[in-house]
């Protein structure tokens, strides 16, 4: 019972806190499509929630390029405390290389399962919100994933079925990383 509340804990804390981790790195990689209000207005929520451990990092290791690498790190760390603490509750090794690859794994899942829901929010808010600005700044999120898809799906007129696609792409993904775990 202590090891499904501390999972449920960490979980959530790891999946908000390294998932903004990881949306600032991909913020940072797509800088050049944003404008600067919009990446003003998200990061009014994503700095307060996670400089508390992206600023140590960054003093250490600076971004390559576009690559936000203290974003990165930051959230790779937090599932890896993640996987310890659970580790060592469960009375494993806590740091092995198995560790590191399920680390890894997880965060591949984090990061699919945060563009699920940037696709499924991109969609509904294109259905009742159209043209807002949190619309826009989602749109502008998806729209380098769904680009290539669009160049080969035939057009349909207003049936974009791109997201769909792009959802099946990563559930199938979801699925094989699972299947890795």
């Amino acid at each position: 019972m202590l090891i499904q509340i501390t999972n449920l804990l960490l979980q959530v804390f790891v999946s908000i806190v390294a998932g903004a981790c990881l949306l600032r790195c991909y913020i940072q990689w797509l800088g050049s499509n944003l404008g600067a209000g919009q990446i003003k207005s998200i990061g009014s929520y994503l700095h307060p929630l996670t400089n508390w451990i992206i600023l140590p990092i960054r003093r250490v290791i600076p971004s390559l390029g576009r690559f936000d690498t203290a974003s990165f790190l930051a959230a790779y760390v937090l599932v890896l405390g993640k996987t310890i603490i659970l580790s060592w509750i469960s009375g494993l090794i806590p740091l092995t290389v198995s560790s590191l690859i399920i680390t890894s794994i997880e965060l591949l899942d984090l990061t699919i399962s945060g563009l699920i829901w940037l696709v499924f929010a991109s969609v509904i808010l294109s259905w009742i919100s159209a043209g807002s600005q949190i619309q826009c700044l989602i749109s502008l999120l998806v729209e380098p994933l769904l680009r290539p898809i669009r160049r080969v799906i035939p057009n349909l007129g207003t049936l974009d079925l791109s997201p769909l696609v792009l959802l099946l792409i990563l559930q199938v993904l979801q699925i094989v990383l699972s299947s890795l775990k």
